[in-house]
């Protein structure tokens, strides 16, 4: 191997912002005195002109001479900016609200479907933000809405709607690797919502429906089974004792008397037809008359 050649992480470590490999230089350090003998002679407006705010959500990247001053931004509150050579830019900690629209994708299983959602990022280190990527926000959203397509493009349609969280959480991990060397930080991912064809929902809804009279016929055939199953045992019981089936006779009409109706139901027990008609209903034959 070649001692000459650097390695990749010595490679990476230089390209990495924020590290100055390399100081101003005898050009630079004769225009940074002249900077500062610029600012003495026309104290104090120079002071007005060099002193600038930052706010508390807010960080400056300065640039001296092109080259970023420090590995860290300035701020929040005063900082000095000398003229001619320093040029300071501001980056926006808070979170930003990223809203994806409605992205037409093609599932596995040859549905079409249109998805949106929103991300909600915020810029976590603002030398990179500035330095690494021409304009963060806008490559955040063209890289959420590609993560979209591509990671539910790989889902199924009942996937897609029975596991929004698991998608939305392996949209927010892509995004959060992706975005790291931007200096970004995905804090959360949701899908707001997913559109299906007409023609689709109807037949899904023809499915469900037909499923839940499915289910209904089988919990119907369940009862009727079960109610057979107690009749059967309740005719069992009331064949031992005649005196119970009496009893029920009794409390039937007791309750056909409160509900105030015009027909009244009498029991009569079968053994007084035996007397009245001659007939015997243990062998079906009719009793002869006595003399």
């Amino acid at each position: 191997m070649d001692p000459g050649a650097s390695s990749p992480e010595k490679l990476d470590k230089e390209n990495l912002v924020g590290i100055k490999s390399k100081g101003l230089g005898v050009c630079g350090w004769i225009l940074l005195f002249l900077s500062f003998l610029l600012m003495v002679i026309t104290f104090p407006i120079s002071i007005w002109m060099c002193l600038k705010i930052v706010k508390e959500y807010e960080r400056a990247v300065v640039f001296r001479l092109g080259r970023i001053q420090a590995d860290k931004a300035k701020g929040p509150g005063l900082i000095l900016i000398l003229p001619c050579i320093d040029v300071f830019v501001k980056v926006d900690l808070r979170t930003v609200t990223c809203n994806i629209p409605p992205q037409e994708i093609l599932t596995r299983d040859s549905v079409t479907t249109q998805v949106d959602g929103v991300v909600y990022y915020r810029i976590y280190s603002a030398v990179s933000a500035v330095a690494n990527v021409n304009d963060v926000h806008q490559a955040t959203f063209l890289l959420a809405q590609t993560t979209l397509r591509n990671v539910l493009g790989t889902q199924t349609l009942s996937q897609i709607l029975a596991g929004r969280e698991e998608i939305a959480h392996s949209i927010q991990t892509l995004l959060d690797d992706a975005t790291e060397l931007w200096g970004i930080r995905v804090a959360r991912v949701e899908i707001k919502d997913v559109r299906i064809p007409v023609q689709l929902q109807r037949s899904m809804a023809a499915e469900a429906e037909a499923t839940r009279e499915a289910r209904a016929k089988v919990l119907a055939a369940e009862g009727e089974m079960n109610a057979s199953k107690a009749l059967k045992s309740a005719s069992m019981v009331l064949a031992e004792s005649p005196a119970a089936l009496q009893l029920r006779y009794l409390q039937t009409l007791a309750t056909v008397a409160t509900e105030k109706n015009s027909t009244i139901v009498f029991p009569l027990p079968i053994n007084m037809l035996e007397g009245i008609g001659g007939i015997t209903y243990d062998n079906h034959t009719k009793v002869p008359n006595r003399a």
